[in-house]
């Protein structure tokens, strides 16, 4: 394998790397935040439900 295909692949795995960590991290904070975000929805859809729009 010529350094400069290794480089390349070496790149495509760091972005792969990146972009677990970043699921990973997303996950994370839904599973640390899951009753706020779950109250905020509710409280968003009773809004909208009670407006009469």
């Amino acid at each position: 394998m010529t350094k400069k295909k290794f480089i390349q692949n070496n790149k495509k795995g760091m972005e792969m790397v990146q972009v677990a960590i970043l699921v990973a991290i997303a996950i994370g904070l839904g599973l640390i935040f899951k009753d706020k975000i779950g109250e905020f929805i509710s409280a968003t859809f009773d809004n909208l439900m009670n407006s009469g729009f």
